[in-house]
């Protein structure tokens, strides 16, 4: 085997990889259950890669990818189910179908006419695949109704971001972001008082509806919510290697310092990125 530019080479390593006899022995075991962690692990790297402008990264996270949409053709492959060129032409019909405003004929000129089009072509697919699974004998998919299309394997942040977009369409939607605001503060007052009724259930139903309330003040004011927590994460743990390396520099350990002296350092990094703009 020898690096090439062409798919056939990649399906080519995954077929050795896979075969009983002569191939990797983890990857011979592996099923779509096991492979699909990694699957998800891998789009959220290429999303790091984006956030940090790193192209380097980025072609070699985007390798990492498709090499899981190829093992999981090959997998497919194997059952007798489909292969990866059923994968490509089925993308590809997709894309032709749902952009007649450049590969036929539509009136779709703007970006919210394109998105108009977009939907109501994907209701009509929805609506296709009810009548292929019934043709089949399988049962109906369970997420009916109008917000059957939002996706329950979305991670949580980002389905209630489509669950709250999906239901402003029909006018199910706060007018303006101040009335959020009003909102968050009640949640805030619900969970304390689960918190001091010390009913956890409580507090898990509470702790939900508050951070569904700050998704949705995100969406009123045009900020991913998603991609505000990461940058938040990302300030976490650049204040917190400040306190590690301070520490560090006075022959203590985190497990010895105190959290008054963690605290005093915390705000110390704070002042410094203050200072650095």
């Amino acid at each position: 085997m020898q690096p090439s530019r062409d798919i056939k080479g990649l399906l080519d390593i995954m077929a050795a990889l896979r075969q009983p006899e002569t191939g990797c022995p983890w990857d011979v075991v592996q099923t779509f259950e096991t492979i699909k962690p990694y699957t998800i692990e891998e789009a959220y790297e290429v999303a790091d890669a984006i956030e940090r402008a790193d192209m380097h990264d980025l072609c070699d996270e985007l390798g990492d990818l498709l090499l899981q949409v190829v093992f999981h053709a090959r997998m497919a492959e194997e059952a007798g189910t489909f292969a990866f060129g059923d994968v490509v032409e089925a993308i590809t019909k997709k894309m032709i179908r749902r952009h007649p405003h450049v590969f036929d004929r539509s009136d779709a000129d703007t970006p919210e006419r394109v998105k108009a089009q977009w939907d109501a072509i994907k209701t009509a697919e929805k609506r296709e695949r009810s009548e292929r699974r019934a043709v089949r004998g399988l049962p109906p998919e369970t997420d009916e109704g109008y917000l059957g299309s939002v996706q329950r394997t979305f991670p949580a942040l980002v389905e209630a971001l489509k669950l709250q977009e999906r239901a402003a369409k029909v006018g199910f939607d706060w007018s303006e972001p101040e009335p959020i605001l009003d909102k968050i503060e009640e949640e805030i007052g619900e969970l304390r008082e689960a918190l001091r009724q010390g009913d956890r259930a409580k507090v898990a139903d509470e702790l939900g509806d508050l951070i569904f309330a700050v998704v949705n003040i995100g969406r009123h004011t045009d900020t991913d919510a998603e991609m505000a927590l990461r940058g938040t994460n990302a300030k976490f743990r650049r204040r917190f290697a400040h306190i590690e390396t301070e520490l560090q520099a006075s022959g203590e350990t985190l497990e010895e310092a105190t959290l008054e002296r963690m605290e005093d350092l915390w705000q110390a990094a704070k002042a410094i990125e203050r200072q650095l703009g």
